[in-house]
């Protein structure tokens, strides 16, 4: 299927963890992603960087080689929108940077992912995901009290990153099919990630949120939002946050709610957890999905990866993919009229050199000239 985004052009220079992500989302919603690999990057990609390139086609380009940086820009010119995953200025060396690229496609969205930003005093400093949500305070609100935990990278490189990035690129891509003007859009993951806290910033101004961890309604504290072990040494999740629904919880539970303390008393969280504990151990699982799963108990199992696609509510939805033997989530969200879908498997490091060219307007004598000189690469292994 087509997708939304049907006849955008955008080109991703090969990066790591929210360009990649990114990019296979503007896949996945119908544009035309070109990946531009490094020659030494000739190899299939690993598995975790596998998952991220469905549905893209790669080129080998010469960064370091004039006539590679004249095939950039040539291509810039039918090109949407750019992703920039480098530090910043290297583009700019490279003589690839907004000012060259936009005096070729005045339209054109030169957007760039780093950690902390194009200018400040950290701007080019090395850092990964951890490093960022934990200058937003977002990392220390999360985990046990004994330390912050690392909540994988889902929080700063996919969520402030890759998220963000996909929001500021398609609102400049919008802005200038209508003013005719590109422009750069700047993607921190450090705001990115403050931005997804924002609600337990307005907590924390009104009072209302702890600096200590598992002392809050959001992060274990309440013996009524947070997991719970049973029986068979797995987890189950309880969000009962509204009245009606903590009370379903407790006759689930066994509980009387008019022998136990107001759910709000704060104090007394500590001896509800404990009594809750006590509840959820006595069964499996299983047993407690039979009981609470599909009410407005606020419930659901803690499932392992491989358990999620296998749950009946995503095989009904068909929320899971396989491509390339690697069993993955589908695209989302879903378009009534023009619907996202996986437009390919993982193609290998340059594998659509010679075709991407083509399709993007260079003639065959330009895209052998450009083979022969070596500032670009045709890798003829299929797709992995």
């Amino acid at each position: 299927m087509p997708g939304p985004l049907q006849g955008t052009k955008v080109i991703e220079f090969a990066g790591i963890g929210p360009g990649p992500h990114c990019a296979m989302l503007l896949a996945d919603i119908g544009a035309d992603v070109i990946r531009v690999d490094r020659p030494d990057a000739i190899a299939p990609p690993s598995a975790p960087d596998r998952v991220l390139q469905r549905g893209k086609r790669s080129i080998v380009i010469d960064l370091k080689h004039p006539d590679g940086v004249e095939t950039v820009l040539s291509l810039v010119e039918k090109a949407d929108a750019i992703i920039d995953p480098f530090r910043p200025g290297v583009t700019e060396r490279l003589g690839m940077g907004p000012e060259p690229c936009l005096a070729r496609n005045p339209r054109l969205v030169y957007a760039r992912m780093t950690g902390w930003g194009q200018e400040g005093p950290l701007a080019h400093s090395a850092g990964h995901d951890l490093n960022y949500i934990a200058l937003t305070g977002v990392l220390h609100a999360i985990g046990p009290r004994e330390r912050p935990t690392p909540p994988l990278n889902v929080v700063g490189d996919m969520g402030g990153g890759a998220m963000f990035l996909l929001l500021g690129l398609l609102s400049a891509i919008i802005e200038a099919r209508s003013s005719g003007k590109g422009q750069v859009v700047d993607v921190a993951m450090t705001e990115g990630a403050a931005y997804l806290a924002l609600g337990c910033f307005g907590l924390a101004a009104d009072g209302n949120w702890n600096d200590t961890r598992e002392n809050n309604i959001l992060d274990g504290g309440a013996p009524f939002y947070r997991c719970y072990e049973t029986s068979d040494d797995k987890f189950i999740s309880v969000a009962a946050i509204e009245a009606k629904f903590y009370s379903q919880l407790l006759a689930a539970l066994g509980l009387e709610e008019a022998d136990l303390p107001p759910q709000m008393d704060r104090d007394t969280w500590p001896q509800m957890h404990g009594l809750f504990t006590q509840c959820f151990v006595q069964k499996t699982r299983d047993e407690w999905c039979a009981i609470m799963e599909g009410s407005d108990m606020c419930f659901a199992p803690v499932l392992t990866f491989g358990e999620a696609a296998e749950h009946p509510h995503a095989q009904a939805r068909g929320s899971f993919v396989e491509v390339d033997g690697i069993v993955q989530p589908a695209p989302a969200p879903r378009f009534s009229r023009t619907p996202a879908s996986v437009k390919g498997g993982v193609p290998a490091v340059g594998a659509n050199t010679r075709e991407a060219l083509s399709a993007w307007g260079f003639d065959g004598d330009t895209v052998d000239a450009l083979l022969a000189s070596g500032a670009v690469a045709q890798n003829d292994v299929q797709d992995i």
